[in-house]
């Protein structure tokens, strides 16, 4: 199997290189546009298989290609990638001192066969000041990011969100440092904004790896 990531995010390749495999990166300018109507999951669901496609005709028989799409939905709002430094902190004064879902959509396709998913995490803030807010933002840049943040560099030191199906997952495949491997923190300028997480933490960072691993398993031509 060659593996494809259609992404040029160094979180994803970096998880997908956690969990066993070396991908080639292939990155294409697509536009991330939905049809008016959609929500939640479907957005996500949506945008990994519209990513997908722009790949499908070059896909030789040993490829397969994975595709993703990670959202934040507040209040039946869609957070996306933040346009400026405003926006992020417009994004995050939102978010702060209440609980939001990430959900993201991923696209796994060869020549033959198709699967689309998503997983849903939901994660609570810490009541947070304005000053905070505009420091995490100055400090971390995060206009690449949906919702404005990366929770591998917001986290309060010393917790591990990982839920037990990762972390039993982690262990099963050698990894179980996975989680420290993806943190992004200075402790020096650490700002705790995330409170804790239910569900998938590696979700939130932008890829569901234990879904993941198990749906590409299918893909792995049987000796």
């Amino acid at each position: 199997m060659h593996l494809i990531l259609g992404a040029g995010s160094p979180r994803r390749k970096q998880l997908i290189e956690g969990i066993g495999f070396t991908p080639e990166i292939r990155v294409k300018d697509i536009v991330e546009d939905f049809p008016a109507g959609l929500t939640k999951e479907n957005i996500a669901i949506y945008l990994s298989k519209h990513k997908a496609a722009a790949y499908v005709n070059e896909l030789n028989d040993q490829d397969v290609l994975i595709t993703a799409d990670t959202i934040v939905w507040c209040e039946n709002e869609l957070l996306g990638k933040p346009s400026d430094r405003q926006d992020a902190i417009r994004m995050l004064n939102k978010l702060q001192g209440r609980d939001h879902q990430v959900y993201t959509g991923v696209s796994i396709l060869s020549k033959n066969s198709a699967v689309d998913f998503f997983d849903e995490t939901t994660v609570w803030f810490k009541s947070l000041s304005l000053s905070e807010i505009s420091s995490y933002v100055d400090h971390y840049q995060p206009f690449d990011k949906a919702g404005a943040y990366g929770a591998q560099d917001c986290l309060p030191q010393g917790i591990n969100p990982c839920s037990d199906e990762e972390l039993s997952f982690l262990k099963q495949i050698g990894q179980a440092d996975l989680f420290e491997r993806s943190l992004a923190i200075d402790p020096s300028k650490s700002i705790a904004i995330i409170d804790r997480i239910s569900g998938s933490y590696f979700n939130v960072m932008g890829l569901p790896i234990v879904k993941v691993w198990k749906e590409l398993q299918k893909f792995i031509p049987k000796s």
